[in-house]
Formats: C-alpha cells, structure tokens, sequence
C-alpha cells in the first residue's frame, strides 16, 4: 500500500513541486493544506502516514499547527520543510515531535530520502 502523504504550504509552487516529486516517487498525496486550519481539518479526516509542514503559514506558525496536530493524532509524522532554518526554530521542531526539518530550496533527493527515513522509522517501529 502507497504511503499516504499531506502536504502543508501557504506557497502553492512549493506544495505542486512536494507533490510532483513524491507522487513521482510512488507516495499518494492524500491533501494539500495552505494553511494551518486546513492542515488540522485535513489531518483529522485523511489520517496521513506523513505530513510535510511549512513553518510560516498565513494564519498560524507551523509550530502551533504541530502542536495541535500533535493532540489530535499523537503518533502523526511531520517532518518541516521551511526556509527559515534558524536553530532554535529547527529546535523546538524537534522538540514538539517532528522527525525531521528540511530547508528550502530544497533538493529532490534530500526530500525523498528524509520522507522515506521518517516512514522506515515507523515500519522498524511496526517490526518491534
């Protein structure tokens, strides 16, 4: 079964770009959130393997919107994916249980291969 992917991204350029290359890689993009209410509402209804989350969202910081993805499903993946790399952000990511912060721009590879690091994570937790 494909790995079902959610998308969070106030740039629709960035959201099309994640979506090419992860459907390209065999994933199914389950929803493409521009913002962090939407984020929420989709991650209820969809229940994704994994959620790439943006740290600057129009109505809310990424941070507050994994704090409540957090609350609603527990054990969500998240992995950020934000030009803002300043450590304390990357931090506090960490922190609040994402499994992973890419920076922008952001390469192909560097994608795929931390996507598939976070779900391996959850097959080798799976296999425990």
């Amino acid at each position: 079964m494909n790995k079902r992917i959610l998308i969070v991204d106030d740039s629709f350029y960035m959201r099309t770009m994640l979506k090419n290359m992860l459907t390209d890689a065999g994933y199914e993009v389950v929803g493409e959130a521009a913002n962090g209410a939407q984020a929420v509402e989709m991650a209820a209804s969809t229940s994704p393997d994994l959620i790439t989350l943006d740290v600057i969202l129009p109505d809310n910081t990424g941070l507050d919107v994994l704090k409540s993805l957090r609350q609603i499903q527990p054990t969500a993946k998240v992995v950020m994916c934000s030009a803002v790399g300043q450590e304390v952000i990357v931090t506090e990511a960490i922190e609040n249980g994402a499994l992973a912060y890419i920076v922008k721009p952001f390469s192909e590879e560097k994608v795929l291969e931390i996507v598939g690091a976070a779900l391996q994570n959850d097959a080798s937790e799976q296999a425990a």
